[in-house]
């Protein structure tokens, strides 16, 4: 994988998450709506049952899209820190597609029976704790294996900085189960300063490349 195809996906991705999140927050009031209880959730998911798995389709994709960015980006540094990197990345990528795939896959059946049983499973299992929990760890963890492996001198201190402290608060969603205050709070800027982080990456190594040519 060539760096401006890796560039272009670490743009893309954190694009493609960030249109998709404000689309569902605006015709789903997501994530609000899981605080909702499982029978709400569902009738609501029914009424707008197309947009919202068709947007959901659409985290599932930017999500999709870490793994070959993991690749791509795992042939910037030969240091084992980033040999670590590439298969975190690829497992990151896994656990959250299996998470946000369920709404356009599984939960239209669950609204159309009414199963809320199955629902709240569905959202404990593949919601929760793989999509959420590991996928909040896994992508901490590779942003800052990436950081650590790249050092400063790939992009000065910011880069650096940016990255570790977007991985930081990332990585306090895994305590969301816990309903500990503030967690919420600080898992959403650590994604936006998280795609920030993604875009800087991508300008960096196109601007690399465009020095090297």
């Amino acid at each position: 994988m060539s760096p401006k195809l890796t560039a272009s996906l670490l743009i893309v991705a954190a694009v493609l998450a960030n249109v998709a999140f404000t689309a569902l927050g605006s015709i789903f009031n997501y994530p609000d709506v899981l605080d909702e209880p499982p029978a709400k959730v569902l009738v609501e998911f029914h009424s707008k049952q197309g947009a919202v798995s068709a947007w959901f389709s659409v985290l599932a994709l930017s999500a999709a899209l870490l793994a070959p960015i993991a690749i791509g980006v795992g042939r910037l540094s030969g240091k084992p820190a980033m040999r670590i990197a590439v298969f975190v990345g690829i497992a990151a990528a896994v656990v959250q597609v299996i998470g946000l795939l369920r709404w356009p896959l599984l939960v239209p059946g669950y609204a159309a029976d009414g199963n809320t049983d199955a629902f709240r499973t569905a959202s404990d299992i593949l919601g929760t704790a793989i999509g959420e929990t590991l996928g909040y760890l896994l992508t901490a963890a590779w942003t800052l294996l990436v950081v650590v492996a790249l050092g400063r001198g790939f992009a000065g201190r910011w880069f650096s900085v940016l990255g570790a402290v977007a991985a930081a608060l990332v990585f306090t969603g895994v305590f969301s189960p816990l309903d500990l205050p503030v967690v919420d709070t600080t898992n959403f800027f650590g994604y936006v300063l998280y795609s920030l982080w993604l875009i800087a990456f991508g300008v960096v190594i196109l601007r690399r490349e465009r020095v090297a040519s």
